[in-house]
């Protein structure tokens, strides 16, 4: 019998959400396929966007190639630039567009006087203290690639260290950073100068903050960022769905335990139901008691330690569920996002750790496709 864990990726429900950022946003639209795009298949989900997005964004130049192996030939933006000289001569070869956050990069740049873009990428700190050139040398940075280089066309980027729906006013001083540095730049005849500002939170929560480039990420795959505390600002669908089946029964008698660790004892006559889906497959492990599961129709809480390759679920309320009934670990009816909040952690950490389950694909028609 084959191991029935398995994931679903929805990539209509991908290409709903796309079009969502695309309304709420304007303009162009990086979708965001870094880290196998979230978890959900870089190159197919990259497929499932090509006629849609302006372009894609990912982390690093192994990501971008594994798109162009795949024949993608839409624009690719790297946001962690370059991270030696030896990748900037791949990365002109393949069309990709690296975004330049340190000095080091543009020494490389400027040792290679061959190496030419059609536009360039830069990066301004405007708060997160992560990657960027502070603002203030902003403007001196592109007047000198403007003569030494030819830099006609240029992208200033930047990054929201507060875009959860917490904090209303967060994103005003660092969007007021980035507006005194677009108004003193030199003027220079026929320099070109655009903007990306938003991630998912700022396209979700903050309408007056818009560029000319986007870059939605984990709404594509239909998870709202916000904190938990802030309800789901727009219908976003879940485009990832974790399912596996209840493969054993145990009785637990009162006073007799459940997994590993005594984390749960029984109180009462338990029938504990085994799904075969643990930590190695991405369930996190610090899920604490009673964290939801979907079996059946109903919704069931879990019990005992997550192990490795299974867990334990409490049937006791609900006889008709046995061996063989469905279970939905996240998706449609139990969102990722809740999944991680009972497990103290965030929804981007449980997609993008998934691995071994088999990924399977629908799309119109209720049609589903194993993983190629």
């Amino acid at each position: 019998m084959t191991r029935p864990t398995a994931i679903t990726i929805d990539l209509d429900h991908l290409r709903h959400n796309f079009r969502l950022a695309q309304t709420l946003h304007g303009g162009h639209l990086l979708a965001v396929v870094k880290a196998n795009a979230y978890g959900h298949q870089a190159v197919s989900c990259a497929r499932a966007l090509g006629k849609l997005a302006d372009g894609f964004a990912v982390a690093t130049l192994e990501e971008a190639l594994q798109l162009r192996r795949a024949t993608i030939r839409l624009p690719i933006v790297l946001l962690e630039g370059l991270f030696e000289a030896a990748e900037l001569p791949e990365a002109i070869a393949h069309g990709l567009t690296p975004v330049f956050h340190t000095a080091q990069q543009l020494d490389w740049l400027a040792q290679d006087p061959t190496a030419s873009f059609d536009a360039l990428w830069i990066k301004v700190d405007t708060g997160m203290h992560r990657l960027g050139f502070p603002p203030q040398d902003i403007p001196e940075l592109v007047e000198r690639l403007y003569r030494q280089r030819g830099i006609r066309r240029l992208t200033l980027m930047t990054h929201f260290a507060h875009a959860d729906g917490q904090h209303p006013q967060a994103l005003e001083q660092p969007l007021q950073q980035l507006q005194r540095v677009l108004h003193s730049l030199p003027p220079l005849p026929d320099l070109q100068v655009k903007t990306s500002l938003c991630n998912s939170g700022a396209i979700l929560g903050y309408p007056a903050v818009r560029g000319d480039w986007g870059r939605p990420g984990l709404m594509l795959y239909g998870v709202d960022p916000a904190a938990p505390t802030v309800p789901q600002r727009q219908p976003l669908q879940p485009v990832m769905t974790l399912t596996s089946r209840i493969t054993a029964i145990n009785q637990v008698p009162p006073g007799a335990s459940v997994g590993y660790g005594a984390l749960f004892t029984a109180t009462r006559p338990t029938r504990a139901g085994i799904v075969p889906c643990g930590y190695a497959d991405g369930y996190p492990r610090s899920a604490r008691q009673g964290t939801p599961v979907l079996v059946g129709e109903v919704r069931v809480p879990l019990i005992g330690r997550v192990s490795m390759d299974m867990l334990s679920v409490d049937l006791s309320d609900y006889p008709h569920l046995g061996v063989g009934s469905p279970v939905e670990l996240w998706g449609s009816r139990i969102s990722v996002a809740e999944v991680a909040q009972n497990a103290d952690t965030i929804a981007y950490e449980l997609l993008c750790h998934l691995q071994r389950a088999a990924v399977h694909y629908r799309e119109a028609h209720d049609s589903t496709q194993p993983l190629e």
